[in-house]
């Protein structure tokens, strides 16, 4: 687990109220009632909670969202419960297309302890408002369908739960709903519904696509304790274009380095668009609103250098990875173009960034040019000895002017690997056979 340091967090003392700061950050998309959520907040600290189910071996992009909220709620003073679902993670919550395929116990109670230990590095565990995580599984798993049944089954009504979007979208399209993804919404209530008898959980936080499900949990306690509570949904992270990201989309950008590298992982953020730079930087970095407005001038006046996607590149990078890291992702894609030692660099970071470009697996003494054809910076070999004899190829940073030249394994750097180039900017990887 990457080890944060978490002083280096901070919300802007220029707001007056933490609320104030998350509806200025964007985080806010949709909530209960944000009026009567600030004067609670001012009477004292709260108890606040957001879930993760267990439905892949790792966190991705959109929970990140959430993990940075419950990280402000708590810089704020707030009291933070981690929930892993090892129950709901056995059911998993409607999508909007096709059913889920039910993972086996074993696999998702694995995947609990792996959520969790990503969880944990984002909170403090310490202080008079200490995190504490939690598991649904616990409460979930003594319940009879009996119990289920009479004492919470009775509190919702088919029609009301037949209205909620990712309900409605199912029963609209040709693979219908089952009767246990209908029932996700409940388990999610029920879960509130404890942790606001055990530990006066107020607030439940997520993605704005799980609002049927985090007001299934509002209306359960009002109707059982006679108590007010709260929702908040975050907005989901989209492209300018609107195309989201995740597991469904299948461009999903996990936590876990061996899901997406560090490498990989830096690229995009420093891949993000300028018009989408600042509304991520908001969200991602705990960068005060002084510094986002001078990041914010500079995309307007000096959009080509692109400051403001190299320092949301890096700050999100070491807050996920750490700076060790981070360090080492910018200095690989310092080398591959040429502005540092191809040779300094450790072989796990090399090999994720040559995996990255168009790459081609090659053997021992196989010729320049064929490599060329293979990794596609070049069409034929006639154009790709063209390419050599006037002197616009390189081998790991090294002109390459012989149009019979092989790549030898010899000269394979850290991770076995070496770095193909066409011109100043066109790149590929070569990966040698073992």
């Amino acid at each position: 687990m990457t080890t944060r340091d978490l002083t280096t967090q901070h919300n802007d003392a220029t707001f007056e109220h933490v609320i104030d700061e998350l509806e200025w950050r964007g985080f806010i998309h949709v909530s209960t009632d944000l009026a009567e959520l600030k004067e609670r907040m001012n009477e004292g600290p709260i108890t606040y909670y957001c879930g993760f189910d267990p439905t892949a071996p790792s966190l991705h992009l959109g929970h990140l969202v959430q993990l940075i909220l419950l990280r402000r709620l708590q810089l704020a003073g707030h009291k933070p419960l981690g929930l892993v679902g090892g129950s709901t993670g056995l059911i998993g919550d409607p999508r909007p297309t096709a059913e889920r395929t039910l993972n086996s116990r074993e696999t998702v109670a694995e995947w609990v302890e792996g959520l969790r230990g990503q969880i944990d590095g984002y909170l403090s565990f310490e202080g008079d408002n200490a995190a504490r995580m939690v598991n649904n599984l616990d409460w979930t798993a003594p319940l009879s369908a009996i119990d289920f049944l009479r004492e919470i089954g009775k509190h919702f009504r088919v029609g009301s739960m037949l209205k909620k979007d990712a309900v409605s979208a199912r029963l609209n399209s040709e693979a219908g709903i089952s009767y246990t993804e209908f029932s996700y919404q409940i388990l999610q209530a029920i879960d509130f519904l404890e942790l606001h008898r055990n530990y006066g959980c107020v607030l439940q936080t997520g993605g704005s696509d799980q609002w049927g499900n985090l007001t299934s949990g509002v209306d359960l306690i009002r109707r059982t304790e006679g108590a007010s509570v709260h929702a908040l949904g975050t907005p989901l992270i989209t492209n300018a274009d609107g195309t989201k990201f995740g597991k469904s989309e299948g461009n999903a950008i996990w936590i876990d380095p061996e899901l997406t590298s560090p490498y990989a992982f830096y690229q995009f953020w420093l891949n993000t668009d300028d018009a989408d730079v600042i509304a991520r930087i908001k969200i991602f970095t705990f960068l005060t609103r002084a510094e986002i407005a001078e990041l914010e001038t500079l995309v307007e006046t000096e959009p080509f250098k692109r400051v403001a996607q190299k320092t949301l590149a890096s700050k999100v990078t070491s807050l996920v990875h750490g700076e060790a890291a981070t360090e080492a992702v910018i200095a690989a894609s310092a080398a591959l173009f040429g502005q540092g030692e191809l040779t300094a660099l450790d072989g796990q970071t090399l090999r994720s960034a040559i995996l990255e470009l168009p790459n081609a697996e090659i053997a021992d003494g196989a010729p320049v040019a064929q490599a060329l054809v293979d990794t596609g910076l070049a069409k034929s070999l006639g154009e790709a000895r063209r390419a050599i004899s006037q002197g616009g190829v390189s081998l790991n940073n090294e002109r390459v002017t012989d149009e019979s030249a092989v790549v030898s394994q010899s000269a394979a750097l850290a991770g076995g690997v070496a770095v193909l180039r066409r011109g100043k900017k066109t790149l590929a990887g070569l990966v040698f056979r073992a």
